[in-house]
């Protein structure tokens, strides 16, 4: 399927700009976040809801790495949608001062809490075990972990969800945190019942939720299938 199919990047930008214009009108009160987010883009001719647009359509264009992606895709064929595209370094400089944004925008496409959600987590490799020596760039925020595939360095990431598939909730960890760790904080303002695979099975932890009236069930999982000789 062509990437232009898989992205509808009219809408996402309508969402992002949307987003981005009532955040500036929330920055004329806070005239921190206005020096923050206007400092050092105002001298950049691409707007900060075409740079937002074009790193979240990056996690939907099936490219391995954002250089691919931006070189590849990007400057030679959506000029049209982005007539003032800058170079690949110029765009990675920009880049940095979109994520607080992108976090706060992120926050408002969470989904409806109806009273059935799930919950998960899932490892973020920043590099190869092998490289985990030499790696620099997230020094002090990760960490090992280790789950039914093997050892991981890198970061953990909780997300919960509703019976949609919609957002609920999330949280970053090092990848050495335990699955329990932060169920109370990600789940203070969730309802009704809670699933969960074995890794959260806690008796404390199931009291405090139950406490709250939420009603938890982690139990393992049964993927075991019955295996048919080939004929």
């Amino acid at each position: 399927m062509d990437i232009n199919s898989r992205l509808d990047l009219t809408a996402i930008f309508c969402d992002v700009d949307d987003f981005y214009q009532s955040f500036e009108k929330h920055c004329q009160s806070l005239p921190q976040l206005t020096s923050f987010v206007g400092e050092k883009l105002c001298r950049s001719r691409l707007g900060l809801s075409e740079v937002m647009t074009i790193v979240i359509a990056f996690h939907g264009s099936g490219y391995r790495t954002f250089k691919e992606f931006y070189t590849l895709q990007v400057l030679p064929h959506w000029k049209k949608a982005f007539p003032q595209l800058v170079s690949y370094n110029r765009f990675v400089e920009l880049m940095p001062w979109s994520m607080m944004l992108l976090c706060c925008f992120l926050q408002t496409c969470k989904g409806e809490i109806t009273g059935i959600s799930f919950i998960d987590s899932t490892p973020i490799e920043v590099c190869h075990p092998c490289r985990s020596k030499s790696h620099r760039v997230f020094k002090g925020l990760v960490g090992w972990g280790k789950n039914s595939v093997g050892w991981h360095y890198g970061f953990k990431l909780h997300l919960i969800i509703n019976d949609r598939g919609e957002l609920l909730a999330f949280k970053l960890t090092p990848a050495n945190t335990d699955d329990r760790k932060p169920v109370p904080d990600l789940t203070k303002d969730l309802i009704g019942k809670l699933f969960g695979d074995r890794g959260y099975i806690s008796q404390e932890l199931f009291e405090k939720l139950y406490e709250r009236g939420l009603q938890p069930t982690f139990r393992t999982l049964n993927c075991h299938r019955s295996k048919k000789p080939l004929k």
